[in-house]
């Protein structure tokens, strides 16, 4: 497992440790505070923002724009849940087709439920898959991706449903952000139904350094924030940012910070340390996209996202030149930078 005690204080030295994790604690605080300002999607340039995004390689210029298929939503209340509702997307067609549809769960960032969001699920849902959300505040241990996968699922086998049918089970994927990227992971690893996902893409993944600061703190967070990407054995795409919440400046796993040092959500040596982790037989993928901080991910990262759940889940082979052969594009692609790539 990836996650490890990186330091275990004596009773001497506990004053010592509440200002770390302060310190670490009022840094990832700033940074969601930046991803909720950010991701707003209540304007139009937000609601429409593969019209202003800058894709530089023909495969991400072409899964960043939207795709041919009208898009509906369906909604189910869940009251008695944590997550409130599920929320699904889906090619308006289904309604009419004997085709089946692959599924993208999606795993929410903190603060960042799937109505926040709606704007990527309609995305993804525009290229031909059935988007899978729900309300859920507190993602990272995968219980709520879980329900969510076991409920669609349950649709397939409803006569009454829409979505009776109509869904592919063999080709599921599933993302997330921030908090949602421990959600992802968690979910496959993790969660008795993780072995139904085929692929998964973790943007901004919140390190394991920032995870030992935050499982410190009581109250609501309770804990939960490890995850382990040494146990994935399915084909992983792990993206991030190279601005100042999401890397930091510091090129290690400590919490020990210097004055003027910061520990990064999602900085460059986690994204190499889950990398090496990962088994070398399954497909790996990581990059970061220059330029670009820890609230920008969940939109600027959604071209490759598509490409790679439209390779993996639903067979596209021209998507799959974005990541792997002698000439995949994301490695020479100017967006993107320490990209590392393993196809076995």
């Amino acid at each position: 497992m990836l996650w490890k005690n990186i330091w275990t204080p004596t009773c001497q030295q506990s004053k010592e440790k509440q200002k770390v994790v302060k310190k670490v604690i009022k840094w990832i605080l700033s940074g969601i505070a930046a991803l909720i300002g950010l991701v707003t999607i209540s304007n139009y340039k937000s609601a429409n923002y593969w019209k202003f995004a800058e894709p530089k390689g023909a495969i991400e210029t072409k899964y960043t724009a939207l795709g041919e298929h009208e898009v509906s939503l369906v909604e189910f209340e869940e009251s008695d849940t944590a997550w409130e509702k599920y929320e699904i997307w889906y090619p308006s067609d289904l309604e009419q087709s004997d085709s089946i549809y692959p599924v993208v769960v999606i795993a929410n960032g903190t603060g960042m439920k799937a109505s926040k969001l709606s704007v990527i699920y309609e995305h993804l849902a525009s290229w031909g898959f059935i988007v899978a959300g729900n309300e859920d505040e507190n993602s990272r241990t995968g219980a709520s991706s879980a329900a969510t996968l076991d409920f669609i699922l349950s649709l397939n086998d409803d006569p009454q449903s829409v979505f009776y049918g109509r869904i592919d089970t063999e080709n599921i994927g599933i993302t997330g952000h921030s908090q949602g990227g421990v959600g992802a992971i968690n979910a496959v690893t993790k969660q008795k139904n993780g072995n139904l996902y085929k692929a998964i893409c973790a943007q901004s993944t919140t390190s394991s350094a920032v995870a030992y600061a935050l499982n410190l703190l009581d109250g609501e967070l309770d804990g939960g924030w490890d995850c382990d990407p040494s146990s994935l054995s399915i084909p992983a795409f792990m993206v991030a940012g190279t601005g100042s919440f999401d890397a930091g400046n510091v090129e290690e796993n400590r919490l020990e910070l210097a004055e003027g040092e910061t520990q990064g959500i999602c900085p460059l040596w986690w994204l190499r340390e889950c990398f090496d982790a990962m088994p070398d037989t399954a497909p790996k993928v990581i990059g970061r996209l220059s330029g670009k901080d820890h609230g920008d991910i969940p939109l600027s990262a959604d071209g490759y996202m598509t490409a790679w759940f439209m390779y993996w889940l639903q067979g596209d082979a021209a998507s799959g030149k974005a990541f792997f052969g002698a000439d995949a594009e994301i490695s020479t692609n100017e967006n993107w930078q320490d990209v590392a790539i393993n196809s076995p």
